[in-house]
């Protein structure tokens, strides 16, 4: 299929609007090669509310796919367009100077420039390889990297939002807890880890004692011994010498006779010699190169006696001292062999042997251990109290927040509620239980999501729960995937002036099939899926104004396109 790249800035009848902040980073482009049915596509996106429409089955979710691959989600070969070896994913983004996700690029040593390139590649093999900004990376690192970056919300995120553990995530993403959970976590994890050491310790008291016994005994031999670190190889070096101290005195004393200290040594011979040639040297000046080379030896010999002589004097027939070495290489070896060890190795395991002793000592000491458990406790119980109160706090805004967005949506006798259950049991997550709830849509009181809503109801539930949560995330750039499924009527064209306002304030990509929604963008994709030698394979085009009202008509009027379904569609793209 034909690459196709869109200008966003010349699209006609495009709407150009300054949305401050976003300008400076964003999502900017979306290569894909030989992705599921695509071949060859680059999206270049831009600022605002940007939706993604066509046939169902075009392959507008591949794209959020392929994108949501690149940033770091699990992969499969089956993500591999048919007779191709490999997939291929490229993302840009534009990042801001003093953005979050330009600091973490900074501290992993990626940064370059105000931007940020990520590239994924899977072979056929199911091999996956990453890169940011030309450097290999982690699939972890990227996941780390993009949730700086981008939220994608699913079209079965309402599904997701049913589940406990989701619903507690996702009131501590949105009140911005996730660091007080973490240290709730490391708490619950420290009190854990200390009262099982003291379970240990009361069920093994006996097998600890007499372990404590035994390194007791190996400190007192090893301490005893008083080996420090390296003295092992300067005993040896000295035994070395004091074992050879006679043969070494004797050789000195040779090499004096023989170089200086006789009537016809080497130095009296130079000496001769040199004379006799400064004589000769009036005859013949080609002598005076030689002279200055036998003055040259001359010199490096009575260097090498004055050393000599001062070895000699140092040398020393020490037998008292060649045993007191000797015994003491014994002790050390004999010590070795008891511990079975090296000798050079006993500092360490002496070292290593009194931590033991100290952390056994800790472990047997009950009361100690029993105090440290109920500290630990205390402080776990403190952060996680810190954490229900804030929590409790976040409820009731997050609460009030989603139950004015549902008035928007048709759901105006519900109000949501998020309930906070005390555990019998605390946990690493802290002391309570989240859970979402909606009341008086089917009248009475409260009651969990999954039992009080209906299927069309639960998905524009969640569809308030994500504008709002979305609202405060830091993300710049915002992903719907058909999280409008099962909306209609005049409820659709709430959602899409719900979305348009969001892209006043970040940038917005949404795959819908709702005409109401569509028209509320500021940019417009239309993605086809076309038959090619036998293939199916997906394109998009940016639209112009002429084409957003032909794809609108189409959405709103199905086979046949009239003239008065265009007109219809011209008013609703007039009215944005």
């Amino acid at each position: 299929m034909p690459r196709c790249a869109g200008n966003l800035d010349g699209a006609k009848g495009a709407k150009h609007i300054n949305h401050g902040v976003i300008d400076q980073f964003m999502l900017r482009r979306l290569i894909i090669r030989d992705f599921v049915l695509v071949e060859a596509l680059e999206l270049e996106l831009n600022q605002g509310f940007c939706v993604l429409t066509g046939e169902t089955g075009a392959g507008k979710s591949i794209l959020i796919d392929a994108l949501a691959f690149a940033l770091g989600e699990r992969a499969d070969t089956g993500l591999i367009r048919a007779s191709c070896e490999r997939a291929e994913v490229n993302v840009e983004f534009e990042l801001l100077h003093d953005s979050s996700a330009l600091c973490w690029l900074k501290e992993n040593d990626l940064e370059s420039g105000e931007r940020a390139i990520l590239r994924r590649l899977l072979d056929r093999n199911g091999r996956s390889r990453a890169y940011l900004n030309g450097s290999p990376v982690t699939v972890q690192q990227l996941k780390e990297f993009s949730e700086l970056l981008v939220d994608i919300h699913g079209q079965h995120a309402h599904q997701s939002l049913l589940r406990s553990e989701a619903q507690r995530h996702l009131l501590d993403s949105h009140a911005d807890l996730n660091d007080l959970v973490r240290q709730v976590s490391i708490a619950w994890h420290d009190f854990s880890d200390t009262r099982l050491r003291l379970e240990a310790a009361s069920q093994d008291a006996d097998t600890l004692l007499k372990e404590r016994d035994d390194v007791a005994w190996q400190v007192r031999e090893l301490a005893a011994l008083r080996l420090h670190q390296g003295e092992w190889e300067e005993l040896n070096a000295e035994h070395k010498r004091l074992a050879h101290a006679a043969s070494l005195a004797e050789g000195v004393h040779f090499a004096l006779e023989l170089l200086g200290d006789k009537e016809d040594s080497c130095e009296t011979q130079a000496t001769l010699a040199e004379r006799r040639l400064q004589d000769l040297s009036h005859y013949d000046p080609a002598l005076s190169d030689i002279l200055a080379l036998l003055q040259s030896v001359q010199a490096e010999l009575g260097e090498a006696l004055l050393e000599l002589r001062r070895y000699a004097d140092r040398v020393d027939l020490d037998p008292r001292r060649l045993t007191e070495v000797e015994r003491r290489l014994d002790a050390v070896l004999g010590c070795a062999r008891k511990f079975r060890s090296t000798p050079e190795a006993l500092p360490d395991l002496l070292a290593r042997s009194e931590k033991r002793l100290a952390d056994l000592g800790a472990t047997a000491d009950m009361d100690s251990l029993k105090a440290l458990v109920d500290n630990m406790r205390e402080r776990y119980v403190k952060v996680a109290t810190e954490l229900t109160e804030a929590r409790t706090r976040a409820a009731q805004a997050l609460g009030e927040e989603v139950s004015a967005v549902m008035q928007k949506l048709a759901l105006g006798d519900g109000c949501f509620d998020v309930a906070l259950h005390p555990l019998k049991t605390p946990a690493s997550y802290g002391l309570e239980q989240v859970e979402f709830r909606i009341s008086a849509l089917a009248g009475g009181e409260a009651r969990p999501l999954a039992k009080a809503a209906s299927g069309g109801e639960l998905s524009r539930i969640s569809l308030a729960v994500h504008v709002v949560t979305s609202k405060a995330a830091k993300v710049p750039t915002l992903i719907f995937d058909e999280v409008d499924a099962g909306i209609g009527g005049g409820v659709a064209e709430v959602v899409g002036r719900l979305l348009q306002t969001l892209g006043r304030e970040r940038q917005v990509l949404c795959v819908t099939h709702l005409p109401q929604v569509a028209a509320k963008a500021t940019w417009q994709w239309q993605v086809e899926k076309q038959v090619q030698a036998g293939a199916f394979r997906s394109q998009a085009t940016l639209l112009d104004e002429t084409g957003r009202i032909e794809e609108i008509a189409r959405m709103l009027g199905g086979v046949e396109i009239t003239r008065v379904t265009r007109e219809h569609a011209k008013e609703m793209l007039g009215g944005c």
